[in-house]
């Protein structure tokens, strides 16, 4: 148990909490420093593909999926409107893979290419009629496009700030998710069924906090219908609040919830296992599916996290996570085992994007960083640098050489350009594209 001082605007608190930190030098297996893209002596990845992004319509915000039914996965991308604290989609672009347009939405003379954060746009079949839409939120509406032609199949009102995220869930117990929920940009959340009807939502900070950037759909309680973590308050399907996180070692009031994953499910609440990060506040913690905390780690500013096997001869599943806002060329990684024990650190210049892909097929996965373009191995050390002739944004994974193997696909912004890299190693089976409710966070 290790005891430190938190200082808060009115009081300094001693707390004791179950950090994990006594011992760890001993369980790390790598600290390493990586050269970066140009420097490193790594074997260069050529794309399968480059698809050039049409910048009149697009930006760098794209999703994956198959669009008009022939197995392959196109790529919508879209401009992003910032009007006096509101998010909304302007315009939209779909692409095939070997570079031509499918079609052409919105208005191309407003919003701007380049956003560093979601973008209201997702492929989705919402139909459930075998063929994907793209549903996306422009100014005070949701509006819902045929995937192959880009032609408006209808289009609701919802508020007019309610455009900056929008994530599909499951509320009512189907066999697939129906409705939709939608926020402003931290202080409100709102839920619609397929029709447009608004369920719940409108409530100022639920559970008293800013809301997550993109709130998290878990179905907690194994009753078919989800519960939503959409910040620091967990609401059942209904929008009524079941709890709350309340942090033992940080002020809440600092900030927001920036990603929530889950480590691992069970048959009840108790046996579910939820990774929280926590902008502003400088925290990563690990609760239970009533909002136990099993564990906090306080002191950075923890942004986005992904789950898988890294080191084949530990137990269980490692986290990764990015520690943001750090000087440009000492960015760290973090890998971390599920007690919150760090197990490996690299330093990047820039460490904010990234992902876990098995690009060995050997069952374990890789490091996959987008901005300093490589793959990373279980000893921190790049095993190969992907070739995109510039620096990488957003990262993609999903099949997209209709292999089924799980593939990376690297969004530049100059040029602005998709450059899709073929895992010809992977595991399958992999999803077609992307898949619904795609975020950086």
């Amino acid at each position: 148990m290790l005891k430190f001082s938190i200082l808060f605007p009115s009081a300094l608190l001693i707390v004791a909490i179950a950090t994990p930190v006594s011992g760890e030098r001993d369980r790390l297996q790598f600290q390493t420093v990586d050269p970066g893209p140009d420097k490193a002596n790594a074997p260069v990845i050529t794309p399968w593909r480059s698809i050039p992004i049409d910048a009149e319509y697009g930006g760098n915000w794209c999703v994956t999926g198959d669009l008009d039914g022939d197995g392959s996965a196109e790529i919508v991308s879209a401009k992003n409107k910032y009007n006096d604290g509101i998010h909304y989609t302007s315009s939209a672009v779909a692409h095939r893979l070997d570079g031509s347009v499918l079609w052409k939405w919105g208005n191309p003379e407003e919003g701007d290419a380049y956003n560093g954060y979601d973008v209201a746009l997702q492929i989705y079949d919402w139909d459930g009629d075998g063929t994907n839409e793209v549903i996306l939120l422009t100014r005070g509406e949701l509006v819902e496009l045929d995937g192959k032609t880009g032609k408006e199949k209808r289009r609701f009102p919802i508020p007019e700030r309610a455009t900056d995220c929008l994530v599909f869930v499951n509320l009512s117990g189907q066999e697939r998710p129906q409705e939709i929920i939608v926020k402003d940009r931290y202080r409100r959340i709102w839920a619609y069924d397929y029709s447009g009807k608004q369920l719940w939502g409108g409530q100022w900070k639920p559970g008293g906090f800013p809301t997550a950037h993109q709130p998290r759909p878990i179905d907690l309680d194994g009753d078919g219908k989800d519960e939503i973590m959409a910040g620091y308050v967990m609401l059942n399907s209904d929008g009524t609040t079941r709890w709350v996180y309340r942090s033992k070692v940080m002020d809440q009031s600092h900030g927001h919830l920036d990603c929530c994953r889950v480590l691992q499910r069970g048959k009840t609440p108790e046996d579910f296992r939820l990774i929280l990060t926590c902008c502003g506040d400088d925290n990563i913690a690990c609760v239970d599916g009533n909002g136990k905390i099993l564990w906090e780690r306080p002191g950075h500013h923890f942004e986005s996290v992904q789950i898988g096997k890294i080191f084949p001869h530990l137990a269980g599943e490692h986290l990764l996570v990015d520690i943001a806002h750090e000087p440009e060329g000492k960015n760290p990684l973090w890998v971390m085992d599920s007690s919150g024990n760090v197990l490996g650190k690299i330093i990047l210049e820039s460490s904010r994007i990234h992902d876990l892909v098995d690009w060995t097929g050997d069952g374990i996965n890789e490091i996959i960083v987008s901005a300093d373009r490589g793959i990373i191995d279980q000893k921190g050390q790049r095993i190969a640098t992907f070739n995109t002739g510039a620096r990488g944004g957003a990262l993609l994974r999903g099949d997209m050489t209709a292999d089924g193997i799980c593939d990376i696909t690297i969004i530049t912004s100059d040029p602005l350009a998709a450059h899709v890299f073929e895992n010809k190693n992977g595991v399958t089976p992999a999803n077609c594209g992307c898949g619904v409710n795609f975020t950086l966070y």
